[in-house]
């Protein structure tokens, strides 16, 4: 690297490494930060001579790049993300932190997606899902698989891994001109996981006509575009890949979700010619991803804690959560978007029967949402009062970003 570069990357690592000794956080932004304020193409130069797959969309981010990374580590050392810093100044911490690795995969907001494939000239994307997520500040989804699709088509050497069930990602994913030629891309390899959440993909992104829907199947109404045929697909409890082999995946996360996430990520290593049988095994050794999914044992409890978001990302978390006392808990802080409306898009009806819980700085906003929803809770001000009013046995927790964040604080961070 340049010498600029050399001492920006210096940099970045003391600044991150002070950063955890103060006990101010894990240093996995305002290392990079630093760095790319002495040289703002630092992130360039510590992506050239790494093979690169990014790995971005509204949920399940955090969780595949995790599975992806355990996948490719076949190979060898591989720089991540590890703790869901997403953004540029989060690449370049965990780029200059790894050192030299042959190989990285980066977890990269949607909103930023463009931007990093400029910086980083990746060799896979994989493109999860597109749902609505902090609708004060973020933009529509239309509008983020149009800028997805204006990036790619700048990169057309890039290989796309990309989910067949989503018709928002099967458009960003495709050339523009028509869809029925370029529904199979040679350059794009689909995988299927399954869509619970539709609300956001009802209508045609290249006409604007209704989306049709049949079991797995969907197309246009107007326009020839419709699911393309999918080469990684989610069956039974394993996954089926282009040749036609099944794998068991056996995950220690909870979920069909997560089941989906390890078909993708599969996926992705298989573009760096990591064969399914030989990082099968490999996905589970993980157990928790930045907190999400791990189990605490605390005053006779077994806690167990899982993020969600926005709507897609609460019904998969309402599948995963056992028939157990339940805590949710809401904020509204800037990571989170200050904007709760979002509430009345989730169904709460499946949290019938069972002990609820709220608390967290918005618990009268889902207070309001649940009460309409004929869910009976109870409101608690704080975790401890959360513990001593469920008997002993599982809790599980669900919580927004800042909220799930002040959960494992109380938790003293063990997770």
């Amino acid at each position: 690297m340049p010498l600029r570069a050399k001492v920006a990357s210096s940099v970045s690592r003391t600044a991150a490494a002070l950063s955890r000794a103060a006990g101010r956080g894990d240093g996995s932004v305002i290392g990079g930060w630093i760095g790319l304020k002495i040289d703002p193409d630092l992130l360039a130069h510590l992506s050239a001579g790494r093979a690169i797959a990014l790995v971005s969309g509204t949920n399940g981010k955090t969780t595949t790049t995790r599975l992806t990374s355990a996948a490719v580590g076949v190979l060898g050392r591989v720089a991540t993300n590890s703790f869901g810093a997403n953004m540029p100044s989060g690449h370049t911490s965990a780029l200059a932190k790894a050192g030299s690795t042959p190989y990285a995969v980066l977890e990269v907001d949607e909103h930023y997606l463009a931007q990093v494939l400029e910086s980083t000239e990746p060799h896979v994307v994989a493109l999860l899902n597109l749902s609505r997520d902090q609708l004060d500040r973020a933009k529509e989804v239309a509008m983020m698989a149009q800028l997805w699709r204006a990036a790619l088509v700048r990169h057309t050497n890039v290989r796309v891994v990309a989910n067949a069930d989503d018709p928002l990602v099967v458009w960003a994913a495709t050339p523009p001109g028509d869809p029925a030629r370029g529904i199979n891309p040679p350059h794009v390899t689909w995988f299927s996981a399954g869509q619970r959440w539709h609300d956001d993909s009802w209508v045609c992104p290249e006409c604007g006509s209704t989306i049709q829907r049949s079991g797995e199947q969907w197309w246009c109404t107007g326009c020839p575009l419709r699911r393309p045929e999918p080469n990684w697909v989610v069956e039974d409890e394993g996954v089926l890949d282009p040749t036609g082999a099944w794998h068991k995946v056996s995950l220690q996360l909870p979920g069909k979700v997560n089941l989906g996430n390890a078909a993708t990520a599969l996926a992705v290593a298989a573009e760096f010619g990591v064969r399914p049988v030989d990082a099968v095994s490999r996905l589970g050794i993980v157990t928790s991803v930045a907190g999400r999914y791990a189990q605490v044992d605390k005053d006779g409890r077994n806690i167990r804690l899982l993020l969600a978001k926005n709507p897609a990302s609460w019904l998969e978390a309402f599948d995963m959560a056992d028939e157990a006392p339940t805590l949710l808990s809401i904020n509204a802080r800037d990571p989170d978007g200050l904007d709760t409306s979002w509430l009345y898009d989730v169904d709460f009806a499946p949290l019938r029967g069972r002990q609820v819980l709220i608390t967290g700085d918005r618990a009268y906003d889902l207070a309001v949402r649940l009460d309409v929803n004929d869910v009976p809770f109870q409101h608690v001000r704080t975790f401890d009062d959360a513990l001593r009013s469920v008997p002993p046995g599982r809790l599980e927790v669900i919580a927004n970003y800042t909220a799930f964040q002040d959960i494992r604080a109380e938790l003293d961070r063990v997770i």
